[in-house]
């Protein structure tokens, strides 16, 4: 398992892992701005800083499915 994780994460850095590299990062970015816009968002509207962290990560995470969907690796 771990020398699966480390060729993986070889993979990654070389940029041979995902079919479109360009395609993950543009979906990367929308999902963190996604998260940074609801922290501003909540802490704007008074939220503590605990919730707003959890609630923006929690919202973030529900949306990595959509975001990462139709991925597609070599």
């Amino acid at each position: 398992m771990w020398d699966m994780f480390l060729n993986s994460l070889k993979l990654f850095f070389k940029g041979k892992l995902f079919r479109d590299p360009r395609a993950v990062f543009r979906k990367w970015l929308i999902g963190f701005l996604a998260s940074l816009i609801a922290v501003i968002v909540l802490a704007k509207a008074g939220l503590p800083i605990g919730w707003t962290v959890v609630i923006a990560a929690l919202g973030t995470g529900l949306l990595q499915p959509y975001l990462f969907k139709d991925l597609k690796y070599n």
